[in-house]
């Protein structure tokens, strides 16, 4: 037996457990574990400093989460694009392909809750119908292994599927959506990499919510896949009492890049059963990406998204940077909120012109009647809604 997998049997998982190393009410501990099961395993539990930090906020059940049980099982609908068992698709070129119910820990935030802990739910005995479905559907070019976690799964099982996914033809990209480095990082061994690589082009999205989950272990999980040649991109979860900040966001995303691994997507909690109390309002998001762009390298703010209710896929978001547009001129402002005007191609403007801009309420470019510029911030000082700017003009070159 593998170190990891010996941790995976030592995780925080019972009632008994629960009471005893959280202080939970058993009656709360015994709904919560009928809700949805705790799997804590012990290197994500020594990471906790202290009762509800993020780190517990992510992993040690909480009852208001009980409060929360008429909220959606399903809030992307996956089922409901699932054509075959184990296989959701929903972009023309792309599947995910779920082969696994397991998880090296149960994420209270999980999106996949329904099913993740089920292996009746998520079944290894499905995988031949989800082969057949991608050899068939030739348009399919991209396929992400998910579950659950593909990682749980061991090294001889998990190239059994890879090596079948590249005899498909037409599947050019593997990715494998995991938070084994972040949460149980040495799951991560030269042997592991040494499989995958012969399968390439193989990419690996993880999932680090909080500067104080890299760490050295993490640190050299990353590295390894890195080294390997598998580029590592992370997808990140916007959570209340978690991430909600702009400077733990930032130092987050800036310690991502030192141990190679790409910030990917910043996603706005999705609308899951039992974890509203991780909702934060979708000001507070822009907000977050407002104080990041500009501030910091480019390399390290990730894409804001919102994975549309009802499967509609993920919808990008930013904080409003165009003022005003019109045939000729967009106006923009920048992360100082200096205001700078770029011409259309077809312009023809020989002097210098005053641009009036009116400022567009309607189009959430001015304020609202909270005192809010449409971009989750409070109004600058020298915020106004009308202005007249100052257009570049082209020098002579005589």
């Amino acid at each position: 037996m593998e170190l990891w997998q010996q941790m995976i049997r030592d995780s925080v998982h019972s009632i008994d457990q629960l009471v005893d190393k959280f202080g939970i009410d058993r009656k709360v501990a015994e709904g919560l574990d009928e809700f949805f099961q705790a799997r804590i395993n012990p290197y994500y539990l020594s990471l906790i400093r202290y009762p509800g930090d993020p780190i517990w906020k992510q992993c040690v059940p909480d009852k208001a989460e009980l409060d929360d049980i008429d909220g959606f099982e399903d809030p992307l609908q996956e089922d409901a694009m699932s054509p075959v068992p184990n296989i959701t698709h929903r972009y023309p070129d792309r599947a995910l392909f779920l082969t696994t119910s397991q998880c090296g820990m149960y994420c209270r935030f999980c999106t996949r809750k329904r099913k993740v802990g089920n292996s009746d739910k998520i079944s290894m005995k499905e995988l031949e119908s989800a082969f057949k479905y991608l050899e068939k559907h030739t348009e399919i070019r991209d396929v992400v292994m998910s579950g659950g976690d593909p990682l749980m799964l061991t090294d001889t099982m998990l190239e059994k599927i890879l090596k079948r996914l590249r005899q498909i033809p037409h599947i050019e990209i593997i990715r494998i959506g995991s938070k084994m480095p972040c949460v149980l990082p040495h799951r991560i061994t030269q042997k592991l990499v040494d499989m995958i690589k012969k399968y390439h082009p193989i990419y690996v999205n993880t999932h680090f919510n909080h500067p104080w989950e890299i760490t050295p272990e993490s640190t050299k999980a990353c590295e390894m896949l890195a080294n390997a040649g598998i580029p590592v991109s992370n997808q990140a979860v916007l959570m209340k009492g978690v991430n909600d900040d702009a400077d733990v966001m930032k130092e987050l995303f800036t310690k991502l890049l030192k141990i190679r691994v790409r910030p990917y997507y910043l996603y706005m909690a999705d609308e899951t059963r039992g974890a509203n109390h991780f909702r934060t309002s979708l000001d507070k998001g822009i907000e977050i990406m407002y104080k990041l762009r500009g501030h910091t390298s480019g390399l390290a703010i990730p894409h804001f998204v919102i994975d549309a209710p009802g499967g509609g896929g993920k919808i990008p978001v930013l904080p409003q940077y165009i003022l005003h547009r019109d045939d000729n001129r967009i106006v923009m402002r920048n992360y100082k909120n200096e205001v700078f005007v770029y011409r259309e191609a077809h312009a023809d403007v020989k002097t210098e012109t005053k641009i009036p801009v009116e400022i567009n309420k309607k189009n959430g470019n001015g304020t609202n009647g909270n005192g809010n510029n449409g971009n989750g911030l409070k109004k600058p000082k020298n915020f106004k809604e009308k202005i007249e700017v100052t257009e570049m003009i082209h020098m002579s070159k005589n």
